[in-house]
């Protein structure tokens, strides 16, 4: 029986001690919260709170979807599309919200607004401490999103993003290599193939860990 992280539990079933960091898939429950297997959020305060404390105004219908193997540091936060303001008339107060004659008078001012969609991350992507994703925004796989960086806009498949606005740094890797990465999809195989190969997989090149996938059968040319 190989000795690896049950995602089914809370925290890291091979480090016990490591109560600070929560598989998110275990303690999400919002309907409008989709987590892979292996993400973890990283929080000594609580990071099992995560759906309440790091995902604001989630009143739907967009939704958030991360994959999976990502890895969120303390104090990373989503700021979800209901948060919006109207900025179409003169005011950006939002009537609406507070119901009764306001709502009646605004509603269908309200449901007009432009949808900013979902806010979707990708698999094997970091999250650095205190980034905030705004609504709607795609991070591709294999991101690494810099501490206190504000993402305003979509960041590509293995690029490198800071700033506030964030700003793509650099790519990680070429293009024909994030190609085949993405091809690759190491996140999806079986969890005894990463555990086996997770030495190339951590620390091998794209051209290694693809000769590697079409040993094992998961690499079509």
């Amino acid at each position: 029986m190989p000795n690896t992280p049950d995602p089914t539990r809370v925290h890291p079933s091979t480090r016990p001690e490591l109560t600070n960091v929560a598989f998110l898939s275990t303690v999400v429950s919002s309907p409008l919260i989709e987590i892979g297997e292996y993400t973890y959020y990283d929080d000594p305060a609580g990071a099992a709170e995560f759906e309440t404390r790091n995902v604001l105004y989630n009143y739907g219908p967009a939704r958030l979807r991360i994959g999976r193997f990502c890895a969120l540091a303390t104090g990373a936060r989503f700021i979800m599309p209901a948060a919006n303001h109207p900025m179409i008339g003169c005011s950006t107060y939002p009537f609406t919200m507070f119901g009764g004659d306001w709502a009646q008078a605004t509603l269908d001012l309200a449901t007009s607004l432009p949808a900013k969609g979902d806010t979707v991350v990708g698999n094997d992507v970091w999250i650095g401490r205190d980034a905030t994703i705004m609504p709607g925004v795609r991070i591709g796989d294999g991101a690494i999103i810099a501490t206190g960086a504000m993402v305003t806009g979509d960041i590509p498949a293995y690029g490198i993003a800071g700033g506030n606005p964030a700003q793509v740094i650099r790519r990680r890797f070429y293009d024909d290599d994030v190609e085949l990465l993405q091809r690759i999809a190491w996140w999806n195989w079986p969890i005894q193939t990463i555990t086996t190969h997770v030495r190339t997989i951590m620390g091998g090149d794209p051209k290694e860990l693809a000769a590697l996938a079409r040993r094992e059968g998961l690499l079509d040319d």
